[in-house]
């Protein structure tokens, strides 16, 4: 009988040790996959069992059990979120169950800054990794994707909004563009949308007054000088005459070499507001929510002009006389001190 409770005993204590072992590797780190980093995707509404067999498959945790046994002590079951996951190196199951309830998904980000074109967006897309800048040229011609506020839209040039968005590993062209899409949409509010009509604008034309605006100042506070030089020119039927207009229709025609010439002024596009009257046909660029803003509500200013100051900012006028007293002091003076 002793020697029955003696080896009765050694089970017990061999079984707790085993217990114990097993315990605490929940916090062992583990990795089992010979490559840099490994990546693991959880499909959406995938149980537990499921989601343990594909990390130990991946050799992100030893083995299902000890995975299991993290939910149980973490009460993480219940929030885990789908996604793909990268890792790097090694975790214990306790931290990849965490990882996973918090939904430290991958992703890559990409930031468009305000007043670039499709096909500038495009050749940054393709720069960064992402894919060929082809691909995002197409996936920009669905014009469909505006039709609620631009029924006429040809394509997407004005209403892709520059922000930074967040992507996964193998997330397409046409994902990203219908997500920018989608800001824009969130960005024009009904109350700018009711300002642009109050000002006899439709959604397009108050786009594209907005994409000059942008491309016209950096410079926070001139937005609404900017939009107001222009809203007053509309307004009386003089032309725009906007630098950046014609900038667009030689690129747009594969002619521009990164200086604008005399000549080029008078190249024939509708989008060279030195020779057509009015807004150009839609769009140069996307502008950002300061530049819709500004376009929304011009200042309560009586300018027609502007001239760079070469500091970044430009010198404001109503009258001609005034304007070529600041093109005499801002840019003759300038260029000829610079001699």
């Amino acid at each position: 009988m002793k020697k029955f409770f003696a080896v009765l005993l050694l089970i017990l204590i061999a079984a707790a040790g085993a217990g114990v072992w097993f315990y605490r590797g929940v916090d062992r780190p583990f990795k089992g996959y010979d490559a840099a980093e490994q990546f693991v995707e959880i499909p959406q509404g995938a149980g537990s069992m499921a989601i343990a067999t594909r990390l130990a498959d991946a050799g992100v945790v030893r083995d299902v059990n000890s995975f299991r046994l993290a939910l149980w002590l973490t009460g993480a079951g219940r929030r885990l979120q789908a996604g793909e996951y990268r890792f790097d190196h090694a975790l214990s199951a306790r931290q990849v169950a965490d990882k996973i309830a918090r939904g430290d998904v991958y992703v890559r980000p990409i930031t468009f800054p305000e007043g670039l074109t499709v096909k500038q967006m495009a050749a940054l897309y393709e720069s960064k990794g992402f894919g060929p800048a082809q691909e995002f040229i197409d996936a920009a011609k669905n014009g469909a994707l505006v039709s609620a506020v631009d029924p006429g839209a040809k394509d997407l040039e004005g209403y892709l909004f520059p922000d930074t968005y967040k992507l996964p590993r193998h997330a397409t062209a046409e994902q990203l563009v219908a997500r920018m899409v989608a800001g824009f949409m969130k960005t024009l509010t009904p109350d700018l949308i009711d300002k642009a009509e109050g000002r006899g604008l439709t959604v397009r034309q108050f786009v594209t007054l907005a994409s000059i605006v942008e491309k016209e100042t950096g410079t926070p506070e001139e937005r609404r000088l900017v939009a107001a030089v222009y809203a007053n020119r509309l307004k009386i039927g003089m032309g725009l005459q906007c630098d950046p207009t014609v900038i667009y229709a030689l690129e747009r025609a594969g002619r521009y070499d990164g200086n604008l010439t005399r000549d080029n002024l008078q190249f024939d596009s509708p989008y060279n507001t030195y020779r057509y009257a009015g807004l150009p046909p839609g769009p140069i660029a996307s502008p950002g929510r300061a530049s819709l803003e500004a376009a929304a509500s011009p200042a309560d200013v009586a300018y027609l002009y502007f001239v760079s100051k070469n500091d970044g900012s430009h010198a404001f006028a109503a009258t001609l006389d005034e304007h070529n007293r600041n093109v005499q002091q801002y840019q003759v003076r300038f260029f000829r001190d610079k001699k």
